[in-house]
């Protein structure tokens, strides 16, 4: 479905709506400017490419979550594509399929690449130690039917088939709260609906940069646990903090763990913010997961 409905599919429910005022609020949902001497349309949600462009897509928030079974897929997709080999200790080894799954739906966003310009956009000048967006920070997932239609076509006749809407649409349930600042996000300035999407629903640290150079030579399989991935459940996202372990983790703070600083700090007084990883999470109670992260690095 690419393009909005007749009229005579809106009015059975919407009757009502559609006399009420000169300029009824219902229109403005397909039309930029309702009225009988103006039929100009917003383009329509999909594709998103297109609809993102516009300026009523830059904003917009979709009414429905996607579901997506990532334990079916995660070996299926790599089988179907040709898989990289690397040289590794005088030895020829083919890539995890995990991994090479991964890369077919996520890839970094905006990355800064070998490009001196490290941030989204043009921090303040008085920025000092505090958070700015930079680029690399998030992973891509498709806003589309493409990938998907590779398989799932008439053709193939692999199911869901592209007629089923209801097998991967569902309406959106009540998220969780994220660490998401939306005034930070409102002062970065940057309006893209790829950035505010993963932002938004970044339910384990609102600061983590996927490109930042030790993070990119780690496999995604470090951090998230595929199989356990439900779309649908925005708590089989959250990464355990046991995957911060050895480099932000130690036994004492003088080991370098920042996790420990930090709840050394917080111990020391109550209003510290932890900054490092947390946005709007930074002043809550410190989980109990990280006490003991800290606590079996420790030995105890």
């Amino acid at each position: 479905i690419t393009e909005y409905p007749s009229h005579a599919s809106c009015i059975n429910c919407h009757r009502q709506q559609f006399f009420r005022g000169a300029r009824p609020q219902i229109c403005t949902i397909c039309h930029t400017n309702p009225g009988p001497r103006n039929s100009t349309r917003h383009p329509f949600p999909n594709p998103r490419e297109v609809f993102d462009a516009s300026p009523k897509g830059k904003d917009a928030e979709s009414d429905f979550d996607i579901n997506f079974p990532h334990s079916t897929h995660v070996d299926i997709v790599s089988e179907l594509r040709p898989q990289a080999v690397e040289f590794v200790r005088a030895g020829w080894t083919r890539m995890r399929r995990s991994e090479e799954s991964c890369k077919v739906c996520h890839q970094t966003h905006m990355p800064q690449g070998d490009s001196d310009a490290e941030y989204a956009t043009a921090p303040p000048k008085d920025l000092g130690d505090n958070f700015w967006l930079k680029k690399g920070t998030f992973k891509t997932s498709p806003i589309g039917h493409t990938t998907c239609f590779t398989c799932h076509s008439v053709d193939t006749g692999i199911e869901p088939a592209p007629t089923n809407c209801a097998a991967c649409h569902a309406m959106k349930q009540k998220p969780p709260p994220a660490d998401f600042d939306k005034e930070l996000w409102t002062r970065v300035g940057l309006r893209d609906r790829i950035t505010r999407d993963a932002w938004s629903t970044r339910y384990s640290s609102g600061t983590f940069r996927h490109e930042f150079a030790s993070h990119a030579e780690m496999d995604c399989a470090t951090c998230h646990d595929v199989s356990a991935l439900k779309t649908l459940d925005p708590r089989s996202m959250k990464v355990a903090i046991t995957s911060c372990n050895n480099c932000h983790i130690t036994a004492t703070s003088d080991d370098g763990g920042i996790l420990n600083f930090e709840i050394d700090s917080r111990k020391a007084d109550a209003s510290f913010r932890c900054v490092k990883c947390h946005l709007s999470f930074g002043t809550q109670p410190i989980p109990e997961s990280h006490i003991k992260a800290v606590a079996a690095m420790a030995g105890n």
